[in-house]
């Protein structure tokens, strides 16, 4: 009795000593999390501030199931899954191969200019203007480095970031503000082609303006080695980027875009979920209760309404000077019906500051990591080339939609 009694005590010293452990284990756990989202909140102002103002504005308006109808889940869905196609895409190299076919016969610094200033205009159209600048931009620093042209850089990437912010005005899938507010105004594609062809247009000539205003310098000789493209995975991922358009379009419904790609995903290469930009997800989330919060209180949303009624696209690029082009848009969205104007105002809105765009800021932070960055110059060069911009084509739509 006296044996079985020790073995018993000692039985319950060591469960004792295995809660403790646990429960130290699951501390350090929480901690860990803890931490990664505060580091993560600091990354990502942006992020941080739409948490703040959905939390803040649940105090006037009492969680509900009624939340779950501010939000659209439609742009949620085609976001993610255009996310994992054109990181698919980029992975299986399809990027590469039309890159370095163009590269190949470049023999002057304003050629190369022309070509990956004119790569991110066009490729921003379909990959989005902050994956456009993430593949192109270190591609830049590359070359610029092989060829003994790095004094370029700083002309070269500011217009690489232009181009790409532009350009992906052109369709619904250039950026995230242009998909939003597609599916919420219920446009067609023809309706937005037109609508958005003038800016994009002009913007095109005023680039090739700027390119053409670089010195021509003689390259040096570059080995231009980049990756083979992957036959399979080019085929099985335009296939599901093909299905996201036909959703974009509205041909097929968002679950069956946001499906395909999640389990070609998980066939193919289940790391390729991890490129997911969760944090813009989450920024839409927020916003999404944020706005519809201060729609559900009425002082407040006919304030919002009369202040932006008849003003959307000057609004548009002044609000996102401040807070960047999409929470811009998504905000300004709730409190008007005239999106035309307010799509023109928020894609103009992404020129000026470093941080109307948060593509802007990606390219700034690629560009200052690199060897001899002169990030004062940069700044400099950047602001002129945008202000520049932004006062002519702000002017020019002015006149076209008068």
């Amino acid at each position: 009795e006296i044996g079985s009694g020790l073995v018993g005590s000692e039985m319950c010293i060591r469960d004792r000593k295995t809660g403790r452990q646990l429960t130290k284990r699951r501390r350090r756990t929480v901690d860990m999390v803890k931490h990664q989202i505060l580091l993560k909140l600091k990354k990502d102002p942006v992020l941080a501030v739409s948490l703040v103002l959905a939390v803040v504005s649940a105090f006037w308006v009492r969680p509900s199931a009624a939340y779950l109808g501010y939000i659209d889940w439609r742009v949620l869905a085609l976001l993610a899954a255009l996310m994992l196609a054109v990181a698919a895409l980029g992975q299986a190299g399809l990027f590469d191969a039309v890159t370095a076919a163009l590269l190949r016969r470049m023999r002057d610094t304003r050629r190369l200019a022309a070509v990956l200033v004119g790569v991110c205009f066009f490729a921003a159209m379909l990959m989005t203007n902050d994956v456009a600048l993430i593949t192109f931009v270190p591609l830049t620093l590359m070359l610029t480095a092989q060829t003994g042209t790095e004094r370029f850089n700083i002309p070269i990437i500011a217009l690489q970031t232009v181009a790409a912010n532009l350009g992906s005005a052109m369709t619904p899938l250039g950026n995230p503000q242009n998909l939003y507010l597609y599916s919420l105004s219920g446009m067609g594609l023809g309706e937005f082609l037109r609508l958005m062809a003038p800016v994009t247009g002009l913007s095109l000539v005023l680039l090739s303006a700027a390119v053409l205003c670089l010195p021509c310098r003689p390259l040096g000789a570059a080995d231009i080695r980049l990756n083979r493209p992957d036959r399979r995975g080019l085929l099985l991922w335009g296939a599901v980027f093909a299905v996201c358009l036909l959703s974009v379009l509205r041909v097929l419904h968002y679950g069956i875009a946001l499906g395909a790609a999640v389990l070609a995903a998980l066939l193919a290469d289940r790391r390729l979920l991890r490129r997911v930009d969760y944090s813009l997800l989450l920024t839409f989330l927020f916003f999404f209760v944020f706005v519809g919060n201060m729609k559900a209180l009425p002082t407040v949303s006919e304030a919002l309404s009369g202040l932006v009624a008849g003003r959307e696209m000057t609004v548009g690029i002044l609000l996102s000077q401040v807070i960047s082009n999409v929470p811009a848009a998504m905000l300004l969205s709730g409190f008007t019906a005239d999106y035309p104007a307010l799509l023109l105002g928020v894609n103009l809105g992404g020129l000026g500051t470093l941080i109307a765009s948060m593509a802007s800021l990606i390219s700034y932070k690629l560009y200052a990591a690199a060897d001899g960055a002169r990030t004062g110059k940069y700044m400099l060069f950047f602001t002129a080339v945008n202000v520049v911009l932004l006062a002519v084509l702000w002017g020019a739509m002015v006149i076209i939609y008068k």
